[in-house]
């Protein structure tokens, strides 16, 4: 990463001003830097106590070492997180306690999707004040026209070894070879799993590099792990099998775009593909929103301008807030939020003067069964939606779509409107927040 030069002039020229008293030059506190900067070889702070051990013992002995008020201890080691402690032990190393992240419902959201129907009460968890408001508002204007239309399109969770061979020849014949045996590969990786089913092979290469993306269902669980065992599955039997070894292998070599955003996202699917579209009339946009429908999309045209030219991969407004708030209530991995708030917004006005207005998401890393989701209160939140545990999973992609719709409606609303900046000071209740509302007379 590059800076200008005269930032790194200035930069430089903080590093080496005298620091204290009575040093000459910049040439004294250069090796004072030195001295701050350089490894320092003395014996490290007591260690943590590692593993998934979840003992009372264990956890008194971190909290020991950690040196932390008594009121901070209380604050992770409640009385309901010790005596639910045994519940955390396949989801958390080195343990000492649970973070407690508000959380709010919005809705009802009405969902007309292939899988989702009916109307739902979304929990979200966010420490965001106006976040909440925002996709309840958005929530509930969708459902007064009917709900939205919400539709799974694709599923799948890929995981990409890589392999390096000594030359182009061998990368033919492996590769020849790796296409002839896809009915063994298919063997081994489901013979790991009751659930994930291994569906299509992709191969890329790259000079002697080769990478085969191999991509599974994984019913209604998010998948990742389930995926990984299947994978290394197949990596074993490669090594055992193949008349061409690789010099070296990774069972997963960054192709598949696992907790990253990238631009092969709207080629495929990583997760579960949805979309999910409403049309608003007119007079319903300027009652709730308080604007026109001309005007949003004229925002969403100028806004997808601004993304292109900062080089955005997908245009829309804020994804990652509901999808962020929804993963953390619901058990979902919160790392997946980075390649899950990949996808398109679209606004169009109509032929009547509605406004239309549609959401696609190629890439919503969502479970229902496994990971989080079996955690106390993250099971509660999914209970409240009505999709907890197994046969839910494509249900909840298609509200996952509908609720960040929902939010693309009211923020974009609330920037036309001139609503924004007041929403987030009048909601935000923080001392900050509450002398820009409300100034001191003079």
């Amino acid at each position: 990463m590059s800076t200008h030069y005269r930032h790194a002039s200035e930069y430089l020229e903080c590093l080496l001003q005298p620091q204290l008293d009575g040093l000459p030059s910049s040439q004294s506190n250069l090796e004072q830097l030195k001295q701050q900067l350089a490894a320092k070889l003395t014996h490290p702070s007591p260690k943590i106590p590692g593993g998934s051990r979840l003992t009372p013992e264990t956890i008194a002995r971190r909290w020991q070492i950690l040196q932390a008020k008594p009121v901070t201890q209380a604050a992770l080691a409640d009385a309901q997180t010790l005596q639910q402690m045994e519940c955390y032990r396949r989801n958390v190393e080195n343990f000492i306690g649970t973070v407690k992240v508000p959380v709010g419902v919005a809705g009802p959201l009405r969902v007309n999707g292939l899988f989702a129907q009916g109307d739902y009460y979304i929990p979200l968890a966010t420490t965001e004040a106006a976040l909440v408001a925002s996709y309840h508002r958005g929530s509930q204007l969708i459902s007064e026209v009917g709900g939205c239309t919400a539709v799974l399109l694709n599923e799948g969770v890929s995981r990409a070894p890589g392999f390096a061979f000594c030359n182009l020849a061998e990368v033919g014949q492996f590769m020849a070879w790796a296409i002839a045996h896809q009915p063994q590969f298919k063997q081994c990786a489901e013979s790991t799993t009751r659930y994930g089913k291994l569906t299509d092979l992709r191969i890329t290469v790259e000079g002697n590099h080769v990478y085969l993306d191999f991509q599974f269902t994984t019913g209604d669980a998010a998948g990742q792990n389930m995926v990984t065992i299947a994978t290394q599955a197949i990596l074993d039997y490669i090594q055992a099998h193949s008349p061409i070894q690789p010099q070296y292998s990774f069972v997963e070599a960054n192709l598949s775009g696992d907790k990253k955003a990238s631009a092969q996202s709207f080629l495929s699917v990583r997760g579960k593909k949805v979309t999910a579209e409403v049309t608003l009339p007119a007079d319903l946009v300027q009652k709730r929103l308080h604007t026109t429908p001309k005007q949003m999309v004229n925002y969403w045209q100028m806004s997808a301008i601004g993304g292109t030219l900062t080089g955005t991969i997908g245009i829309q407004g804020h994804y990652a807030n509901g999808l962020a708030a929804l993963y953390i209530a619901c058990g979902q991995d919160a790392a997946c939020v980075a390649e899950s708030a990949v996808g398109v917004t679209r606004f169009e006005v109509t032929e009547t003067g509605a406004l239309y207005a549609a959401v696609t998401l190629p890439n919503l890393i969502v479970g229902t069964v496994g990971g989080g989701t079996s955690l106390p209160s993250q099971q509660a939140c999914l209970e409240i939606l009505g999709l907890a545990g197994a046969g839910n999973a494509k249900a909840f992609a298609e509200v996952g779509a509908g609720l960040l719709l929902a939010g693309e409606l009211s923020i974009i609303g609330a920037l036309c409107s001139g609503e924004f900046t007041r929403a987030h000071q009048r909601l935000a209740r923080g001392k900050a927040a509450q002398s820009v509302a409300q100034p001191k007379e003079t």
